[in-house]
């Protein structure tokens, strides 16, 4: 029997019992010394009527291990598995048929493969009858069809079939013929376990055509990822099911290339959304005030480049992190033990052909808007997160938080903003007859750019004449003796106002941010004095549920995205406490923020803390101790602490 003549049948037949009827083995007389013309492509292998195949067809969801024993949900999963067996077959006829001159080794290898895939689909069949399925009883989708017959060369059956989709099957198969013997269906895991070792095979015959056809000089794993185009890609060669490394090594796949795919992540359907970070917001909006190019220095540039990774906290599993710095899979790989979905890491140099759910930079500055304007056209309609122009530079700067107090005549503490030097020192002379001053900078941020006059010292005057030239403004506020910190993260969208939370905040004497501290019930952390104060006395659940919300759209109108203010109790001279409500408003996400979405993906039950470290304070040691925590210990280091150059971040779970 001609090799042509049994692909011929498998893909063009219109009868099921045709296809699936086994041609012999190679060994039985079969013969490839009349391969044929190649074939044009068809757009659907042959099918009876009620096995057609569209992009009108059902994708499985696979049953949870509660309801394994069910028939029908049961019938339903190998339905969708018995398509793609078949499918599998065909696709293995289709190269057979378009390739004739392939390597003849290579195609006794697809005809062997073709053969078992055929047993696949029959051994799937029969479990499928037992559960009262009848094949056709469902539609069948042609997502593999539409992905792999459109080949140009036996290299891409390779990469998209072998090593993408039948990659992906050895996790799946393994973790469910595990699950289905645990609930006793040993007929079902036996069909899986089956099948399982025959991908290993399969997989490992396209891993040797692979390395014979790819670029030399490449990896496998370089290779293979410019093999791909959207919208495969490396990560879905894996199952949604616990990766299985071991198999991988049996199908004869290297050790760089399994620790590559293990952290690789992309969108499973959902439109990802681009996230960023761009702690610098401020300076650059400063930049288009003062007319100043802002040049980050060694601090600056070791905050963008070391803190990064903190878009972990807030992004979901099927978005992307654009990422100036890729963090090192080994640390991906630590993330992942720890329990965080990872998302898909990309550079900043996003892909021009993928449509996008939303962009979401730290802040919407200046240099996010010039970063993503290339992307603009990729966002979906229907999205809130679309592109924008930069936001005002007032709502960057500490004069938004002082007109919100104003418009809601919250003054206890507060000071005036002046965008003039005279009106500066007249705003002092007025503050020092009552105690000592502090001054801050429009867009200065984390205490950076602050200044405090005590009493009886002379007005720094040339210190006010650069800022205000540079930054446009200047905060002249009463110093405060802090007792409390506090922030209140909100969301806005569509006019609307959400409360997302609350977080108690480490600050040092002068400002500068230390650290969060989440809990479960926000209160709980309060001084009962504090507490008292806050809840009976001042009504901050009116003040920050309802009133405060009320007035950002007005005042940030069209704005969309996150939203923080911090806040503080202080302690009056006579000893009385008295409430800051609206030291700083920021329209961008926090570090306030963060600790929040840290504790969410955590352990939401129990406290946590978030502090950024100071690298030159930690021992080679420390680090390396801190790196190694166990996991019990509920700490996690969330950038990479050994290619960092100034700061680290780190996430506690408080048992």
């Amino acid at each position: 029997m001609q090799m042509r003549e049994a692909a011929e049948r498998i893909l063009m037949a219109q009868s099921l019992e045709e296809k699936l009827h086994l041609p012999p083995e190679l060994d039985d007389g079969v013969e490839d010394d009349s391969p044929g013309d190649a074939i044009a492509l068809p757009d659907t292998p042959g099918r009876p009527d009620h096995l057609i195949i569209s992009g009108k067809g059902v994708r499985a969801s696979f049953p949870g291990v509660n309801k394994l024993d069910d028939d029908r949900e049961r019938g339903k999963m190998l339905h969708f598995l018995a398509n793609h067996e078949l499918l599998a077959a065909e696709l293995m006829a289709l190269v057979l048929l378009r390739f004739p001159d392939a390597p003849k080794e290579y195609r006794r290898g697809v005809y062997e493969a073709m053969r078992e895939e055929q047993m696949h689909t029959r051994m799937y069949l029969r479990r499928m009858s037992d559960c009262g399925i009848q094949f056709g009883e469902l539609p069948l989708n042609d997502y593999f069809w539409k992905l792999v017959a459109p080949m140009a060369t036996p290299m891409d059956f390779v990469t998209r079939l072998n090593l993408t989709f039948e990659q992906a099957n050895l996790d799946f198969s393994k973790h469910y013929a595990a699950l289905f013997r645990q609930v006793g269906d040993t007929s079902t895991a036996a069909v899986l376990e089956k099948i399982y070792l025959d991908e290993i095979g399969h997989v490992g015959h396209g891993v040797k055509w692979f390395r014979k056809w790819k670029k030399q000089g490449e990896t496998d794993w370089q290779a293979f990822k410019t093999s791909l185009t959207f919208p495969l890609a490396p990560a879905k060669a894996k199952g949604i099911a616990p990766f299985n490394a071991e198999g991988r090594r049996l199908a004869g796949l290297d050790e760089d290339f399994i620790h590559h795919l293990d952290v690789c992540e992309q969108s499973r359907g959902r439109t990802p959304v681009v996230h960023w970070f761009n702690p610098n917001a401020e300076s650059h909006a400063a930049e288009s005030v003062g007319g100043q190019r802002f040049q980050p220095n060694r601090m600056e540039s070791a905050m963008e480049n070391d803190l990064e990774m903190l878009t972990l906290a807030w992004c979901r599993k099927d978005d992307i992190v654009a990422l100036r710095k890729h963090p090192g899979n080994e640390h991906l790989a630590y993330l992942k033990r720890r329990g965080f979905e990872l998302p898909e890491v990309v550079s900043l140099d996003l892909p021009s052909d993928r449509k996008l759910g939303g962009i979401r930079p730290w802040a919407w500055s200046p240099d996010a808007s010039k970063q993503f304007e290339n992307n603009a056209k990729q966002v979906s309609d229907n999205v809130p997160w679309q592109w924008r122009e930069p936001l005002p530079p007032l709502w960057f700067s500490k004069g938004v938080g002082c007109e919100l107090e104003q418009t809601l005549g919250l003054t206890d503490g507060s000071g005036v903003f002046c965008r003039d030097p005279s009106a500066v020192i007249d705003a002092i002379h007025g503050l020092l007859s009552s105690g000592d001053v502090l001054l801050k900078a429009a867009h200065a941020c984390a205490g950076r750019g602050h200044k405090r006059i005590r009493v009886g010292e002379p007005i720094p005057e040339a210190w006010i004449a650069a800022r205000m030239e540079r930054h446009g403004g200047i905060a002249v506020e009463p110093w405060l003796d802090r007792v409390h910190d506090f922030s209140v993260l909100y969301e806005m969208k569509s006019g609307s106002v959400s409360l997302v939370g609350m977080t108690h905040m480490e600050n040092d004497a002068s400002g500068q941010f230390l650290g969060s501290l989440v809990c479960p019930k926000w209160a709980s952390a309060l001084p009962p004095e504090i507490a008292e104060f806050l809840f009976r006395q001042t009504d901050i659940n009116s003040l920050y549920r309802e009133t405060l919300p009320a007035a950002l759209p007005n005042l940030l109108h069209g704005y969309v995205g996150p939203v923080g203010i911090d806040a503080m109790v202080f302690k009056r001279p006579d000893g009385t406490l008295g409430l800051r409500p609206v030291i700083e408003l920021n329209t961008r996400m926090t570090m306030g923020r963060v600790a929040l979405e840290l504790h969410r993906k955590t352990d939401p039950s129990r406290p946590g803390k978030f502090r950024i470290l100071r690298k030159k304070d930690l021992s080679n040691d420390e680090l390396s101790t801190l790196y190694a925590q166990d996991i019990h210990s509920g700490i996690t280091v969330i950038n990479n602490p050994f290619t960092a150059f100034e700061f680290i971040a780190q996430w506690k779970t408080i048992r």
